[in-house]
């Protein structure tokens, strides 16, 4: 339970953070409308065999049936107002806090840590942003909202029937709180391995359909594309069976609430009866009694629902609880002395759940205004060299300063927007002019200015609608709203034609004046621009050379050519 609790409380506390007079609120208007109900039902009750009573004596003539019949519509009134405020207020609210909750875990993913994991498994931030994010609204729409209206209920039904008798209001409403509250948490707990399942089943299911879509044509070339449709219907068969089981505990839980609501109702009927035929209570009180009771059980029933997502929602909460906690920042790297753009002494680092060190005794300065290529085989530690100067690989030994750093990767993340939107991620408070001066920088402003939309052009999922070389060319153009004092360049020019290259090349060495550069390349054209090249071999440099000595030329040589 305490680890239940662990889980739930930085959601609980997010919620109570984003909307917390929304959702009181909700609460509120949500308890008013089944308060309402239950002194609506009894009421009429009491009116209706009152009336019947009256017309039956000479006392008809003094009944006063306006001030009923006035309780009745205002009752009536109020419970339809609270029960239309009450789907406002909580849908809103909820909403507004599961968009929260969606924002504040694509953050929590975006840490780099997080970020290389889900290269692994991308389908898993798709599943926790969708599935598991819906399944919270369960949490407050489905379990604690009804939950505490049911025992509002009970205790108001409890206290209107003690008002007639107190052994009777006492025992109805413990019976009642208890048998309401009992079965749904044996029934969720029953439910709970297999909501898992579910849940575990579904997130397979659709990961291998996006891997079946997704890789079809791999899968057929490796002969495994039978194989892959029998895992979907593995992780289908596998879901349909937790929902079978769901279903038998629905209605277990049903049948339960069932015996549980006419055994309560039996025994108010036969205490009502007794109390009236003892003249305690008069008929009508008698059946305003039993309406009430009547009444109460219904919020009670409102928690079946819950009872059976009670196991998918713990277990989204167990597994986004951690993302949804940002952890502070990563500490800055230091900065290094006047004049440098970085200096690494001595430094190692190793990848996530690797034995081997990605780089070893890397000693390694660079001069601001200095551009640097780093060569060598793949696999050598070029790429590692960059990331680590990024601050996304931290050094297990040694030490590093460097000051701010842009990267730019050799491949071209794009996103489902427009130009603008693509673009504003690399500077969101960027203005137009300084918007349209990056493309034109990048070589891409008349090209822009040539499609019917202009900059506001929509792209589609992963940029489909340029060229490569036109996709590669608004990554530059990210790179040149970026203002920092160091560019880090992973195969800048990777899958483009020579000239294309050319003129990126050209383009990104003019706008990098008084910056300085790191260039991981394998490629002659793009170590061409670089002052120094350093060589890497198994994580360690092995070679450093200038610009104008014989060592420098024969690196360029071992490139691949243009």
């Amino acid at each position: 339970m305490s680890m239940f609790a662990a889980d739930l409380k930085p959601i609980l506390r997010l919620f109570l953070a984003e909307r917390r007079r929304a959702l009181l609120l909700g609460a509120a208007l949500s308890a008013a409308t089944a308060t309402a109900g239950i002194a609506l039902l009894g009421l009429s009750g009491w009116f209706i065999t009152a009336t019947s009573l009256a017309g039956l004596s000479i006392a008809a003539i003094t009944f006063d049936v306006f001030a009923p019949s006035a309780g009745i519509r205002l009752l009536a009134i109020v419970r339809t107002a609270a029960r239309y405020g009450e789907r406002l207020a909580t849908h809103d609210a909820t909403l507004s806090v599961l968009a929260a909750l969606r924002e504040r875990l694509f953050r929590g993913f975006a840490e780099p840590g997080a970020a290389r994991a889900l290269l692994h498994r991308p389908a898993r931030l798709l599943f926790r942003l969708t599935a598991d994010i819906d399944a919270l609204d369960s949490l407050y729409l489905r379990i604690l909202v009804p939950a505490a209206v049911a025992i509002g209920a009970a205790l108001a039904a409890s206290l209107a029937l003690g008002l007639m008798h107190p052994v009777f209001g006492l025992s109805f409403g413990l019976f009642l709180a208890g048998a309401g509250l009992g079965l749904p948490l044996i029934a969720g707990r029953a439910a709970r391995k297999h909501a898992r399942r579910r849940a575990h089943g579904i997130e397979a299911l659709r990961s291998r359909t996006i891997d079946l879509v997704a890789g079809q044509t791999d899968l057929l070339m490796a002969g495994r594309l039978a194989a892959q449709r029998h895992a979907i219907m593995t992780a289908d068969g596998y879901a349909g069976r937790a929902d079978d089981r769901l279903n038998r505990v629905e209605t277990g839980l049903t049948f339960g609430f069932g015996l549980v609501s006419t055994l309560l109702l039996t025994a108010s009927l036969l205490a009502v009866a007794a109390l009236a035929e003892t003249k305690v209570i008069s008929p009508p009180v008698a059946a305003l009694g039993l309406l009430v009771a009547f009444a109460a059980v219904e919020p009670f029933a409102a928690l079946r629902r819950g009872a059976l997502e009670l196991g998918r929602t713990l277990l989204a909460a167990r597994r986004i609880a951690p993302r949804l906690t940002i952890s502070a920042a990563p500490e800055p790297l230091a900065v290094p002395l006047p004049g440098y753009a970085f200096s690494l002494a001595d430094v190692s680092a190793f990848h996530e759940n690797s034995a081997v060190p990605a780089l070893q005794g890397i000693e390694l300065t660079l001069q601001q205004g200095e551009r640097l290529a780093v060569i060598g085989s793949s696999g050598a530690g070029k790429s590692s060299l960059v990331v680590m100067l990024s601050g996304e690989l931290p050094a297990r030994m040694g030490s590093i300063a460097a000051v701010t750093a842009t990267v730019l990767t050799q491949r071209t993340e794009l996103f489902e927007d427009s130009l603008r939107g693509n673009l504003a991620l690399a500077n969101p408070d960027a203005s137009e002019a300084r918007l349209r001066d990056a493309l034109a920088a990048a070589g891409l402003l008349a090209d822009v200015e040539g499609m019917p939309r202009g900059i506001d052009t929509p792209l589609g999922e992963g940029g489909l609608g340029l060229s490569g070389g036109q996709s590669r060319r608004l990554a530059l153009a990210r790179l040149f709203l970026r203002d920092t004092p160091l560019w880090l360049l992973d195969e800048p020019t990777e899958g483009l034609d020579g000239a294309t290259a050319r003129d990126v090349l050209c383009r990104l060495s003019a706008m990098a004046a008084g910056r300085s550069l790191v260039i991981a390349t394998h490629i002659r054209r793009e170590a061409a621009i670089a002052d120094r090249i350093a060589v890497i071999e198994g994580g360690r440099i092995s070679e450093i050379s200038r610009r104008g000595e014989a060592a420098f030329e024969k690196a360029l040589d071992r490139l691949r050519p243009d």
